[in-house]
């Protein structure tokens, strides 16, 4: 059997090395055999120029350089387009996935899983980060009707199978480990503990975590919309309330009423927020009909290095 390895790069120059040298060491240990697939997404660095010295002394080693950076979520794609092997793993490249699990995801797969994902035991981030992940993965369950298992990543084996059927999304804005749970399958998970980073600065600040979770969210829920419509129906409530005080007020206690003008100008600056806030919420998926319905490529290959011709 083969087992296709996919790796998206974005310049980490710094971590290639070091990664590779983890790959050799369990490839003594895997008894199929390994195509490695590097998915260079635009690096500006001399990651490229790593991964090309390697495809020349390694013909397993594949590379699939893109024409500019289109996002890690869009690599792993082009990564499991291009894979041909009877099962693929998908591995960041900063080593913060222990290479050697990938052993027991096989094993797993082995045993009749068509799915495998690495489920975080523990992980050395920072606590805003762990936090953070720890609160939107619950938040993410509770909103979709799909079961994204908590506390993991795009770390993962996928039989043929299901690669076959990821190929068949071609949405823009892509959550793919929602796609892998949408898809269905026999899953299972092994534990491991996540590594720190190797060398190097995360691909991943804030403002692109950010997109990542309401891609995750608006990719798999209209809750959102269905909070607007809640909210405004609490929202008219409370008013009809509000009137019908006042209306007593005014017909049965006329010295009570006085002159609210703090209370009005809190009123509007509060409505005209939430009103805003609403909108940018129906503009969040109005957005992605508009990209989607571009209809333009997901990503742009410049060359591709240890590919058959055809």
């Amino acid at each position: 059997m083969l087992i296709s390895f996919i790796f998206p790069v974005y310049n980490e120059e710094k971590n290639i090395p070091a990664l590779f040298e983890e790959i050799l060491k369990i490839k003594s240990r895997i008894s199929d055999d390994l195509e490695i697939l590097f998915v260079n997404d635009g690096s500006k660095d001399k990651s490229e120029k790593l991964l090309k010295d390697l495809a020349s002394k390694y013909p397993f080693v594949k590379i699939i350089n893109f024409s500019r950076n289109f996002g890690h979520q869009i690599a792993i794609t082009a990564g499991l387009d291009f894979a041909s092997g009877d099962a693929a793993i998908i591995m960041d490249a900063d080593l913060q996935d222990p290479p050697e699990v990938a052993i027991e995801l096989i094993k797993k797969w082995k045993e009749g899983n068509e799915i495998v994902y690495a489920k975080r035991r523990t992980r050395k981030d920072g606590y805003f980060k762990r936090f953070t992940a720890y609160l939107y993965y619950r938040i993410l369950r509770a909103v979709t009707d799909i079961n994204i298992p908590e506390d993991t990543g795009d770390f993962r084996l996928l039989d043929r199978k299901a690669v076959a059927e990821i190929k068949r999304f071609r949405e823009k804005s892509r959550y793919v480990r929602g796609l892998v749970s949408f898809i269905g399958f026999k899953q299972d998970f092994v534990l491991f503990d996540r590594n720190e980073r190797h060398a190097g600065k995360t691909n991943y600040p804030f403002k692109r975590m950010l997109k990542f979770a309401i891609d995750g969210v608006t990719g798999f829920s209209i809750m959102p919309l269905r909070f607007i419509s809640y909210f405004g129906l609490i929202v008219a409530f409370f008013s009809a309330v509000y009137i019908i005080y006042i209306l007593y007020l005014k017909f049965f206690r006329p010295g009570g009423l006085v002159s609210g003008w703090a209370m009005t100008i809190v009123s509007i600056f509060f409505i005209g927020g939430v009103q805003i806030v609403m909108l940018g919420i129906i503009g969040e998926y109005i957005g992605r009909i508009y990209t989607e319905t571009q209809n333009r490529p997901l990503y742009i290959v410049k060359n591709k290095i240890n590919f058959d011709e055809k």
